[in-house]
């Protein structure tokens, strides 16, 4: 898959694609549809399957003080399009001059003249332009006009509840602290990727070293212990290429929280203990998957009651990712 980060000017072979647009945050199964119906047109015209999203999200332009909120850093979306068959990701900087754009202009300028796509796909509830002005409507008689089609996608719903599957279910899911409700969303278990950062080390004085992940601009989870999977970059690898393309996922258990035991932080990190693995993780790139919620948080008297617990919380994980099958997450 080519990233590209203008859309003027493009190369011949990027211009006339199929285009799925949106935010696609998640990459659920509701944005599956839209980018595999893309995918599925494109094939059918020998076209190039595209995408175009934004970056940083709308939502952080906008709102730059809300809290975290992200499902997907781009890293991890990009890995996603690319398995389900995108063959070129137009990424826009969403500032102030895009912002400005109306609806009209965007669908001139961008998907006409820039992309020079020969057909849009969307979701159902896709709004662009300036104050949201934008939709399915005004895409579809516009595009039109330049003889270029658009397909609209109807809402996927949850097999189980059928609830229509979106990126707020999943937050929802996971901010109640349950994985496997978001699993069934985004059709793969949601992941937490980052670099590993130096610590105190306690871990390693208590038998259980860990290492250390700052969430940053991702969504807060419900905070307590996981069962985790956990694949590792390898070194030098480019761009998220991990472990998970070659081998298993390593299983794990992670805390996910503030500390309290040991005075607490302002932000919360992921402290993720590796099931037999003795190899040095400072500055790698993992990708941790939560599986299932074990336990919230909580404060600990000392050293050895936390301890304690640790043991049971390895036991409880062990005992989870032996009834839950190796995944291989997409990329």
């Amino acid at each position: 898959m080519i990233i590209h980060r203008h859309v003027l000017p493009l190369p011949p072979e990027a211009r006339g694609s199929v285009v799925a647009v949106g935010n696609f945050d998640g990459v659920h199964f509701g944005h599956q549809a839209v980018i595999g119906e893309a995918v599925k047109r494109a094939r059918a015209g020998r076209r190039p399957a595209a995408v175009l999203t934004f970056e940083p999200h709308p939502r952080r332009f906008f709102q730059p003080k809300a809290p975290p909120f992200l499902l997907t850093r781009f890293r991890t979306k990009a890995r996603i399009m690319a398995g389900l068959g995108v063959e070129h990701l137009f990424v826009l900087r969403f500032n102030a001059a895009l912002a400005k754009l109306t609806a009209a202009e965007f669908i001139d300028d961008v998907l006409g003249s820039g992309l020079a796509a020969a057909h849009v796909v969307i979701g159902y509830d896709f709004v662009f332009g300036r104050g949201r002005a934008g939709n399915a409507e005004l895409l579809v008689s516009r595009l039109a006009e330049r003889g270029i089609g658009t397909t609209i996608v109807a809402p996927v719903t949850s097999m189980t509840d059928s609830m229509t599957v979106s990126s707020t279910s999943v937050r929802n899911a996971l901010s109640a602290g349950d994985p496997p409700a978001a699993t069934l969303l985004l059709g793969r278990p949601f992941e937490i990727e980052g670099r590993v950062m130096r610590g105190d080390a306690r871990g390693r004085t208590i038998g259980f070293p860990t290492a250390n992940l700052w969430l940053g601009d991702y969504l807060r989870p419900a905070l307590g212990v996981y069962a985790v999977r956990v694949a590792i970059a390898e070194p030098g690898a480019r761009a998220g290429r991990t472990l998970a393309e070659t081998a298993d996922w390593l299983g794990g258990v992670a805390n996910l929280g503030l500390r309290p035991t040991f005075g607490g932080l302002t932000e919360p990190r992921l402290e993720v203990h590796l099931f037999d693995y003795a190899g040095d993780l400072y500055g790698r790139r993992l990708r941790v998957a939560l599986i299932e919620f074990l336990r919230p948080e909580r404060k600990f008297d000392g050293i050895e009651a936390l301890k304690a617990q640790i043991i049971k919380d390895a036991e409880a994980a062990r005992a989870v990712l032996a009834d839950h099958p190796a995944h291989r997450q997409a990329g």
